[in-house]
């Protein structure tokens, strides 16, 4: 059997980040949790997850500028980053993947789909 893969779910609102737990860890994912972009950068300065998903509008440090830094890491090249955002206007996808995700999910995440993304990310960045 593999190993658990780790998502870090970085995400300001509380609800948002229950719920995803929530599904997640019931597929056998382990999740942490960063509520703000400081949160996810001290997480990522002690080892890389195997995803993250990025909520792009946060108070601190939107996911653009968050995903640019991570971006700009050695240790976390390799590592798949997921927008999850409400933003679906004409060119907010364009804009996560200019600014380094792997991916776009829309907001509202829909629970029964979210964990077939997840494993489709995952296994994009395992072959």
């Amino acid at each position: 059997m593999s190993a658990v893969k780790t998502i870090l779910y970085v995400e300001d609102n509380p609800d948002n980040r229950s719920l995803i737990r929530r599904v997640l860890e019931a597929e056998g994912y382990a999740v942490i949790e960063a509520p703000s972009a400081k949160s996810a950068l001290g997480t990522l300065a002690q080892g890389s997850p195997d995803l993250i998903l990025m909520d792009i509008n946060m108070p601190d440090m939107d996911g653009y500028t968050l995903t640019a830094q991570i971006r700009a890491m050695p240790a976390h090249t390799h590592v798949p980053i997921v927008a999850v955002t409400a933003n679906v206007m004409r060119g907010d996808r364009e804009k996560s993947l200019e600014a380094g995700c792997d991916g776009y999910i829309q907001k509202p995440i829909d629970i029964d789909e979210l964990p077939l993304q997840i494993e489709r990310f995952m296994r994009n960045t395992n072959d």
